[in-house]
């Protein structure tokens, strides 16, 4: 399944991803809802995950990308649910306050741990979801 990804974004076939090949498939991927990433940006993603330096991502990168990813998701998950105490996917004020209390920081507020929620809080229903918890843990 990977293999076939990696035969869609490999647009000449030549067995690895180029720059501009990268860049068609996001280009395509955003349909006009994002801008597309500058041309310093797909440097900067090829680098990432091109691990002999060659300019290009080979498919064997590629594995390796996805498999460190989907361990990287995995531990944030992990992450998410030490705070997600009643596991209804959503991070609370509350829940927020219990753990970092049990943790050891006795003198933080309600009132702390609201203001630590909305500022991570994106959609604005005053608690943290997975997807807002994953763009806090990348920003940090």
């Amino acid at each position: 399944e990977l293999e076939a990804v990696f035969r869609l974004f490999d647009a000449n076939g030549d067995g690895r991803i180029s720059v501009s090949e990268l860049g068609a498939v996001l280009k395509c991927l955003a349909m006009g809802n994002d801008p597309p990433p500058t041309e310093e940006e797909l440097l900067k993603m090829v680098e990432e995950v091109d691990a002999d330096g060659d300019g290009f991502i080979s498919l064997d990168e590629f594995l390796h990308f996805h498999a460190q990813s989907t361990a990287s998701v995995a531990e944030l998950k992990a992450a998410f649910y030490v705070f997600d105490l009643d596991r209804n996917g959503f991070i609370s004020a509350d829940e927020l306050h219990r753990v970092l209390v049990g943790l050891g920081e006795v003198n933080l507020t309600m009132e702390d741990c609201g203001r630590m929620i909305r500022g991570v809080d994106s959609n604005g229903d005053g608690r943290v979801d997975f997807e807002e918890f994953k763009l806090m843990m990348a920003s940090a």
